[in-house]
């Protein structure tokens, strides 16, 4: 019998040979049984993953895996635009009471986990007491959550007080301890007990990578390595994992029965075309995703040329020879590669570390140096020799696509005054005392100012860039080079003066983006540890406002507040390019979910 694919090279020598024939005839009868390959969707991630236990994690990167293997009640249908959440573990949409303070949800019974050891062998079904157990464990203070604020800000009844009382009195966290805004009415049927209206509680409830359910087996079991032991009921488990170069996810092999359902909108050609090819298939539609971390971006671009990879974000040095006049280039499209061209919901972001003596604080002298940074930081050179012209300027911080944007919105956030910057040092006492032709400060002594970065030719770019704009005005600078992660870690524990972000979007509602000017959320989402009662009183405004003209307008107040203070210098928005090979099917670029492995498929399995 012939084998397909086998070339003879002679008479094959020693046991290894023999082997390697076998193992080709016996793949070549496997194909004749009709066995199929496995479906292996190739990705890439440009910065490391830190873990996978929601509660220990925030980073986009580790939630973007975490997405596909915890379910939350609810997800977003695959093209809908702007977005429609449905039910994912969920019967149905909650009811809500008319004060929209109470929101009772009913899970769809025999649903699983995918199987671990710690259930003993036996099937472990999803119940509602799983995502009261997952979100206690955000305020357990042995946990030490860096995503506690974020629950706090849901405003659970009780479980904020349950928490304070546990940090003076030193005692353990009771897992059965009755919270009133977190109830399993039963089996099936879970009850929020909000402490005020929450007209938008719907997203947390479609947070998967947040407030997806763990089991508590698992998370005891495996207590002293949470983070590398996830499981939950999507459709995907974690198989292998090489930190910070390689990851490897395989189909859930219990996973429920669930199918491609969407509703995109009717003038939505593109989608229409999607759900024509894919409606009525059965999820996930690839076997196994293999992740790798290419942290350098000309590897990564070369890889996905080389069909090393489904997927690629065009890194900004290449988006000339890729997308000339903003088209894609005829030699990949001969290719049969396809362009993803959006506009990110999001914004990159000059943190400043308002507890920092000389950069921070409310006071005349901190003022005047943020802003005559901000004057001085020429964006649109950035953009141009740096990004590549993809990027667009921000004038404020909240997020295209969501609530609280407003395209019309102007402010000093984006203006370009090396004159005015000089300015305003020159009048608060930053002045170059000693002819060096550096600034000192008002004190009169040396003044460097120290930046967080990341050790990668792109970034380096960026850095000598803001290197030059501060030098125009007399200020030095100098760079702490770290992996991402770690300047994370520095940056939500304070060690930082200076580091540049990118902060996205993860739901529709525009109070995500004033989450980082909140004072109860520093050393979370607030990374530049700004403290402001007028702004926190925003927060709490703006929280419980129904969209509409009123909520717009402290929106709008709370962007001006932050141009005159200015904790963060909003830079601008990445215009993403995303190329998909010619092999995968169905990619609609996701805005607010960072679950779309499984609404995919392959053309050529491999």
């Amino acid at each position: 019998m012939a084998v397909p694919g086998h070339r003879r090279r002679g008479p094959a020598q020693g046991p290894r040979a023999v082997k390697r024939v076998l193992a080709t005839l016996a793949a070549a009868l496997s194909l004749a049984a009709g066995a199929q390959p496995q479906k292996t969707l190739r990705i890439t991630l440009r910065v490391a993953e830190t873990g996978f236990d929601p509660a220990k994690v925030t980073d986009f990167y580790s939630r973007s895996i975490l997405a596909h293997i915890l379910e939350a009640p609810y997800g977003y249908d695959p093209l809908a635009t702007p977005y429609r959440i449905v039910p994912l573990t969920a019967a149905a949409l909650p009811e809500v009471s008319a004060d929209q303070k109470t929101w009772t949800v009913r899970l769809r019974p025999g649903i699983h986990f995918a199987a671990d050891p710690a259930f003993g062998g036996q099937p472990r079904e999803l119940v509602a007491a799983d995502y009261v157990y997952s979100i206690k464990r955000f305020a357990d203070p042995a946990v030490n959550s860096p995503g506690w604020k974020d629950v706090e800000a849901l405003g659970l009844a009780g479980l904020k007080a349950y928490r304070a009382q546990l940090l003076q009195s030193k005692a353990r966290f009771d897992y059965a301890q009755p919270i009133a805004g977190l109830q399993a009415l039963d089996r099936h049927t879970l009850r929020f007990q909000l402490e005020r209206p929450n007209p938008r509680f719907l997203f947390a409830l479609a947070s998967g990578d947040i407030f997806g359910a763990v089991a508590r087996e698992v998370v005891e079991a495996h207590a002293d390595d949470t983070m590398a032991h996830p499981v939950g009921t999507g459709p995907f488990v974690l198989k292998a994992w090489k930190r910070s170069a390689r990851l490897v996810l395989e189909r859930n092999p219990g996973y429920r029965e669930r199918y491609y359902e969407a509703q995109p909108a009717a003038e939505d050609a593109a989608g229409q075309a999607i759900l024509a090819q894919l409606q009525g298939r059965r999820l996930p539609m690839v076997d196994r995703v293999e992740v790798a971390v290419i942290e350098e971006t000309q590897p990564r671009w070369l890889s996905f040329l080389q069909g090393d990879f489904d997927i690629v974000s065009v890194p900004e040095e290449f988006v000339p020879l890729a997308l000339p006049h903003g088209r894609l280039a005829p030699n990949l499209a001969r290719q049969g590669m396809q362009l993803h061209r959006s506009l990110g919901a999001e914004t990159l972001l000059l943190v400043f570390n308002m507890d920092d003596p000389l950069v921070g604080g409310l006071n005349p002298q901190g003022v005047a140096l943020r802003r005559a940074i901000g004057l001085g930081t020429d964006l649109a050179t950035e953009f141009r020799a740096v990004r590549r012209g993809q990027a667009v300027p921000a004038q404020g911080f909240y997020f295209p696509h969501t609530s609280g944007f407003d395209p019309g919105f102007k402010s000093l956030q984006s203006e370009y005054d090396p004159a005015k910057a000089k300015g305003l040092l020159d009048t608060y006492g930053f002045a170059d005392r000693d002819g060096d032709g550096w600034r000192e400060d008002p004190q009169g002594q040396p003044l460097e100012l120290e930046m967080l970065t990341q050790p990668t030719a792109f970034q380096r770019q960026l850095d000598e860039v803001f290197r030059k704009d501060l030098q125009a005005l007399g200020l030095r600078v100098r760079f702490r080079s770290a992996k991402w992660a770690e300047n994370l870690k520095a940056s939500r524990s304070g060690g930082f003066q200076l580091w540049t972000v990118t902060e996205a979007a993860h739901t529709p509602d525009g109070l995500e983006a004033l989450a980082i000017y909140h004072g109860p959320q520093a050393g979370g989402k607030n990374l530049a540890r700004f403290q402001l009662p007028e702004m926190d009183a925003l927060f709490e405004q703006i929280a419980v406002l129904p969209d509409g003209e009123q909520r717009a307008a402290l929106m709008r107040r709370s962007e001006r507040l932050a141009a005159a203070l200015m904790p963060y210098k909003t830079k601008g928005r990445r215009i993403y390019n995303t190329l998909t090979g010619p092999r995968l099917v169905g990619f609609r670029s996701p805005v607010f979910q960072n679950n779309w492995w499984d609404v995919v498929d392959l053309k050529d399995p491999s």
